[in-house]
């Protein structure tokens, strides 16, 4: 192995040493199906990564626009993942307000989780009589 290869690591690596991932397979998936572009273009799951590439990863409705700062091949503490990048503040910004937009949607919907209770279906049995 020389110097040049020893400063570059596997895409599907580094999104699991930098925890964006649990396991390298699920890394390997969104790459896969196009989760994940570096540099704006979509990647395999090989494409070897260096400092100062930009990754966009996309977790559910969330998008996370990341400057890679180190590499790693082997996944340590939450502390030590959170110095491998740097987070563009736009996105980030984008990325809470959705946060936020998504609870507003989800408290507004006035439904409550779990099955009704007795009360709940004798007031719903109540509704559908009057109908």
């Amino acid at each position: 192995m020389n110097s040049e290869e020893k400063l570059r690591v596997r895409l599907d690596k580094w999104l699991w040493a930098a925890r964006f991932f649990k396991t390298r397979a699920l890394a390997a998936d969104a790459i896969e199906s196009g989760k994940v572009e570096v540099d704006g273009e979509r990647a395999k799951r090989a494409k070897q990564l260096q400092a100062g590439d930009m990754v966009r990863i996309r977790l559910g409705p969330y998008q996370h626009l990341v400057k890679v700062l180190a590499l790693s091949e082997r996944r340590g503490p939450a502390s030590v993942a959170a110095t491998l990048y740097e987070e563009d503040a736009d996105a980030r910004k984008a990325r809470e307000a959705l946060q936020i937009q998504i609870k507003a949607a989800q408290s507004a919907s006035g439904y409550l989780p779990g099955r009704p209770t007795k009360k709940d279906r004798r007031d719903i049995e109540k509704i559908r009589r009057r109908e």
